[in-house]
């Protein structure tokens, strides 16, 4: 392998831009190509980025020797499928959440990770934020005490990623809100405490405003079906038991009628020494004059805030990254028993 990761982005839609712009600007990388089968935001993204060679068939791109690694920005229902042919192609893979779309298609690319010898690393952004980052630290100095209930949410106004695009479409996005917002903070809630081991699930997920065409806004490049079909939930909340015995609850809203005057998204732990609370990071605590509330900061965190870099950072150095790919596959476990709880309307117990 070269001094530099020589890269290829997978997408070119706003995450595969994203992609591009830590990739041209981490000095141990290089972005060598993308693939896009769209003719326009395959050629915005080469003159943007200064790009060469761009691929309709991504096939195509997996085939060129000079590729080392691929990051994948594409639609959810694409995401295993697209992983494991990279794999088998010996290219290391950073792949946008979730993992898959369910958990028989996770299984295929945590297998073939293995067998290829590969490193795979989830995107999940909300672990390399600075106030994560700080939060773990405070955590696993103990300042905490026994963690035993935390609580995550992600609760927007309005916040629907453009009715009918494919986030709206269960075909291609496996879910709505919580395989979107929900995954985000609720893999950050089991990360903090490092405790992926759940009991059971037990969910619920409405859809409420999505269906008549109320709360989206204008985000990403994908196309709009002219039907405009929605088909996911804009809303779900789930208890979690945990094998260790603490409890998780979650809420994810796409467009809620919730308050504006505080966070839109944030965790709560409890724990028997202190709470600590995100984002932004507070540490909540008895004193000698009764409760106070400290707001913290850190000038050096262990893990760069930026998904790629540390991507790329692992593979030259071959360590593990900070998202194990078996946690990301307990993450879409979880999921799916969202998912089977709500449809069912009972808990589901996993293994």
């Amino acid at each position: 392998m070269s001094d530099k990761l020589r890269c290829a982005v997978i997408g070119a839609g706003a995450v595969g831009l994203e992609h591009l712009h830590s990739l041209i600007s981490c000095p141990r990388a290089a972005a060598v190509a993308i693939a896009e089968n769209h003719p326009q935001r395959a050629r915005e993204a080469s003159e943007r980025f200064k790009i060469s060679r761009s691929y309709v068939d991504f096939r195509e791109l997996l085939e060129q020797p000079d590729v080392d690694a691929v990051t994948i920005a594409v639609p959810n229902y694409l995401h295993a499928s697209m992983a494991v042919e990279a794999l088998k192609a010996r290219k290391h893979v950073l792949l946008e959440k979730p993992l898959a779309t369910t958990t028989k298609d996770a299984v295929k690319v945590l297998d073939t990770a293995r067998k290829m010898r590969r490193t795979v690393m989830v995107a999940q952004t909300y672990r390399f934020h600075r106030h994560t980052q700080l939060a773990k630290m405070l955590i696993e100095r103990g300042d905490l005490g026994e963690i035993y209930h935390a609580r995550c949410f992600w609760l927007r106004r309005n916040g629907i990623p453009r009715i009918g695009s494919w986030f709206t479409q269960k075909q291609y996005s496996g879910g709505g809100c919580a395989s979107d917002l929900g995954l985000h903070l609720l893999d950050t809630c089991l990360h903090l405490p490092k405790d992926f081991e759940v009991s059971s699930v037990t969910a619920q997920t409405h859809s409420k405003f999505g269906g008549r065409g109320l709360g989206e806004i204008d985000w990403g490049k994908s196309e709009i079906d002219p039907k405009r079909p929605f088909d996911v939930e804009d809303f779900s909340a789930a208890l979690l038991k945990l094998k260790s015995g603490k409890t998780v609850i979650m809420e994810a809203g796409w467009a809620v009628f919730a308050p504006t005057d505080g966070r839109e998204y944030g965790l709560d732990l409890l724990g028997t020494n202190a709470g600590l609370s995100l984002y932004p990071v507070r540490l909540l605590r008895n004193c000698p004059d009764g409760f106070e509330t400290v707001h913290l900061s850190t000038p050096k965190i262990p893990y760069s805030e930026d998904r790629v870099h540390h991507f790329v950072s692992c593979v030259l150095d071959e360590k593990k990254p900070l998202v194990p790919l078996e946690e990301s596959f307990k993450l879409q476990e979880i999921l799916d028993a969202i998912y089977l709880s709500s449809a069912t309307g009972k808990e589901v117990r996993l293994k």
